[in-house]
């Protein structure tokens, strides 16, 4: 486990060329110029032009940008490291494009190595600015430790369901119901979230992870949403995530999955809504009798935007912007991979402007604040997210004189669109440096890429006895280009 920072141990930052600070007054976050940064322990003590105050240590921050923690607040790092040269550029035509039904069961990794899978994906949050991860995993021993070990700050988002699915034609999904295993599950994923939140680290928490809105009965989102009041933390749920989900809820319940999860009383404050991209009005949609998107800015329900992994689909967010500006708190999550929240931040930018045919769709203000206070609100955590008085110490140090950084004329714009995670310099989490000259310190990840490397062989070989139709992985998932002969 990394290192916990001294509390009483002052460390002043001074001569920022920028920092992305947060201004209360405003709500948004505002450029300052030649600026410090102080913070004592865990915690920041000040931000603004001089610091006066006393300091155990002092660092030139000239030629730096200095901004808030990234907060990922959808992830699967257990089993999407492994998926790399496999689903990029695959989907099911008969499936509304998606590789959920067909593919991704197909493909999964060992639990064995899940330890490994995390901290690979854990290097790639890291160094791409990340300091807080929602990790939508099932429960499993040792977990908490793992991801505090990493120096990361983790929320554990347990998944349970009732249901399973699968694939018999590549076409059709069929869903195998067992309502006492789905019981079962949230028993244990109440005791992970319980463990969680009582972690020595003080980095760990935990909130309740219904899988998906057609694999849950309804009793068990029900009893999910009073288990998660009980303890005031919310649940996170895939809902409007696919075609094949929306046909779904429509035929059950002769209503779209927003109307469905509203008419039982899961639309609220306390639900986050997974992906949230399938309501009435988008493109690809005709179902013109509902309201969704009003029913969704009215309910104040949260939406987790994971723009890369429904690109590479040819799908999009109809759109991030207009979410925003109706008054819907957004976070932004990596999803699939790489782990990487600059990537999805420009994602979020061009797939949004792309479907919505307009420059203006999307801003770098949108996803910014989306990958930052918008998670941390999504979390429940208003100590994260922004560089201010008070809030935790997590940050990053952007190295200006990156070549992908110049001409530095607006950081911001530089770091999303050119440099990204390259310009990374410095990350810390809780006053603790995790990442330094963009190398991670809490762990070496060489041996767990090993492990995943023999993971992913191991499920490959598998592969053709999991598909429906038996095909081997080639056929499945061709490469670029033809071997040799």
């Amino acid at each position: 486990m990394t290192d916990q920072p001294r509390t009483d141990r002052t460390t002043v930052i001074r001569n920022a060329a920028w920092i992305v600070a947060w201004n209360p007054e405003a709500g948004q976050h505002r450029y300052l110029r030649d600026a410090d940064l102080a913070f004592r322990g865990r915690d920041i003590v000040f931000v603004g032009k001089r610091y006066d105050g006393s300091a155990d240590a002092a660092i030139d921050g000239r030629g730096t940008m200095l901004m808030p923690g990234l907060v990922n607040v959808h992830s699967h790092p257990t089993s999407e490291p492994a998926n790399k040269g496999l689903l990029e550029e695959l989907g099911s035509p008969g499936l509304g494009q998606s590789s959920l039904y067909e593919f991704m069961p197909v493909f999964r990794i060992s639990e064995k190595a899940a330890t490994a899978a995390t901290q690979v994906a854990v290097a790639e949050l890291l160094q791409s600015g990340v300091t807080t991860i929602c990790d939508l995993s099932g429960a499993r021993e040792g977990w908490a430790d793992d991801l505090a070990a990493t120096g990361i700050r983790a929320v554990l988002c347990p998944m349970f369901r009732s249901a399973g699915w699968r694939t018999r034609d590549g076409h059709s999904v069929e869903y195998s119901w067992d309502e006492p295993a789905g019981e079962k599950a949230l028993r244990a994923a109440l005791e992970a979230i319980d463990r969680a939140n009582q972690h020595p680290s003080g980095r760990v928490s935990g909130i309740l992870g219904p899988s998906q809105i057609d694999t849950c009965s309804e009793g068990l989102l029900k009893e999910s949403l009073s288990e998660a009041r009980r303890r005031g933390v919310p649940i996170q749920i895939h809902a409007a995530q696919s075609l094949v989900e929306f046909g779904e809820i429509t035929r059950r319940h002769g209503r779209t999955p927003i109307e469905w999860l509203d008419s039982i009383g899961l639309l609220g404050p306390d639900t986050v809504i997974g992906h949230g991209i399938f309501l009435n009005d988008h493109p690809w949609v005709t179902w013109p009798h509902a309201d969704d998107f009003r029913l969704l800015a009215k309910s104040g329900a949260q939406v987790a935007h994971c723009p890369t992994v429904f690109a590479r689909r040819g799908i999009a967010l109809n759109t991030l912007g207009r979410y925003m500006d109706a008054g819907i708190t957004c976070g932004m999550g990596t999803d699939t991979f790489p782990h990487n929240m600059i990537d999805e931040m420009r994602n979020a930018c061009y797939a949004g402007r792309v479907i919505a045919g307009s420059f203006k769709a999307v801003s770098t203000a949108h996803a910014f604040t989306a990958a930052t206070v918008g998670g941390a609100a999504v979390l429940r955590r208003p100590d994260v997210g922004r560089l201010a008085a008070g809030c935790r110490a997590d940050f990053s140090v952007v190295d200006l004189a990156h070549p992908y950084m110049q001409p530095v004329r607006d950081p911001l714009r530089s770091l999303v669109y050119s440099a990204g995670e390259r310009a990374i310099r410095d990350v810390y989490v809780d006053g603790a440096r995790v990442v330094a000259d963009g190398r991670v310190l809490t762990f070496d990840v060489a041996p767990a890429l090993a492990t995943l490397a023999a993971a992913q062989r191991a499920a490959l070989e598998e592969a053709p006895r999991r598909d429906w139709a038996g095909r081997s992985v080639a056929a499945m998932s061709p490469p670029v280009f033809p071997p040799a002969e």
